[in-house]
Order: structure tokens, then sequence, then C-alpha cells
């Protein structure tokens, strides 16, 4: 298995990447997110790698600028009818923190929207991965922290309650989950929210 490469960035487009290491061109799948973090052509950098071996389309390499997209793009691929390239493609629809948000939040119509993605898959996506990603999820994306000890009684109200005055669904989830704690109550968490959004 290649964990990671280590090389000068040779060619840099749309899906793709080919990294130098000491000769070696290796051309990696990845993703918009990837695209856009990665250094300009002829520069040095470190991209975490998965190889995925399969009769029907040979050998090839995926890669991933962050820990985080990596992981998330190892669990997309243990869902039912999302393989690598379709993980790819799910990760290059949207800012990362942003598809987080949609999965934890069960948001299957946002994902839906993703080009190549089918309502029933996203679906699935939301289903599957719900729970996985809240429960035992990712480290810290955007210094958002995905993974923590908190009350979710108290945020599954508070997000109620906040969408009930006006604010948008996704918005409601990612500002009360970044403001939860295992002490903190519905209450609070509003207070908290309404007083970021000037309210």
């Amino acid at each position: 298995m290649i964990s990671f490469l280590i090389g000068t960035i040779e060619e840099k487009r749309e899906n793709i990447c080919v990294v130098n290491v000491n000769g070696v061109g290796y051309e990696l799948a990845i993703s918009n997110n990837t695209l856009d973090a990665l250094p300009m052509q002829g520069e040095t950098c470190k991209v975490l790698t998965y190889l995925q071996v399969s009769e029907n389309t040979g050998v090839c390499l995926y890669g991933f600028a962050t820990e985080e997209e990596k992981a998330l793009f190892l669990k997309l691929i243990t869902v039912s009818g999302v393989g690598p390239k379709s993980a790819i493609g799910v990760l290059s629809g949207m800012k990362l923190s942003e598809l987080l948000m949609s999965i934890i939040s069960g948001d299957s119509n946002s994902l839906s929207k993703i080009k190549g993605l089918g309502k029933k898959t996203a679906e699935r996506i939301c289903l599957e991965l719900k729970d996985k990603i809240s429960s035992h999820g990712l480290p810290l994306v955007d210094g958002f922290e995905i993974e923590q000890d908190f009350n979710e009684t108290a945020l599954n109200d508070a997000v109620e309650t906040l969408i009930s005055l006006g604010v948008n669904k996704n918005e409601a989830y990612r500002l009360a989950r970044a403001k939860v704690s295992s002490g903190t109550t519905a209450e609070e968490i509003i207070l908290k929210v309404l007083r970021e959004l000037g309210r």
C-alpha cells in the first residue's frame, strides 16, 4: 500500500495531478478540494494516497491534500454503490465542511445536487454515515471539531428552535454544533448562536 507521496507537482488539472517522485511520475485522481489545496506546478508537496487494484479498472491511485478528506473518502467507499471514483466526485461537489454538515444533518437534498450523485445514493450516504461521522467522526475541518462529547438532545432541540426562528437548516446545525458541549443546555446553545448572528 502506498500511504503518501512526497515530490514535485508536475501537472495539475481537473480531477488529476501528476507528482514527480525521484523521476517517476505518479498520476493521482483527486477532488476539486485537493486540486485547490495543492501548491503550484513545480513546487514540492506531500499528497496522501489510496491505492485501488481492481479487475475492472486496473490500478488507480487517489490523492488527498488532508487527512480529513482521506478519512471521509474511506468512509464514503464503504457505502453500497459508492466506489472510489464516485467518492472523488462527491468530495468535488462541495467544501468538506459543508459535505460533513449535510451528511450529519441528513440533508440528502443538498448531496443529490452533486453532479453524478443520484437521490437514492445521497440518501444512502446520509443513512449509513451519519452516525459514523457524528460519533466517531473526523478530526478538524475548517477549525470545526466533529468528534466531541456533547448533549445530542440539547443540540437537536436547539437546531429545531433555530430553524423555527428562520435559520437555514444546515446553518442552524453548523452553528449549534460549534457551540455545544457535554453540559450545554438547548437554551444556552440558542442564546450563543443568536448572539453570533446578531439577533
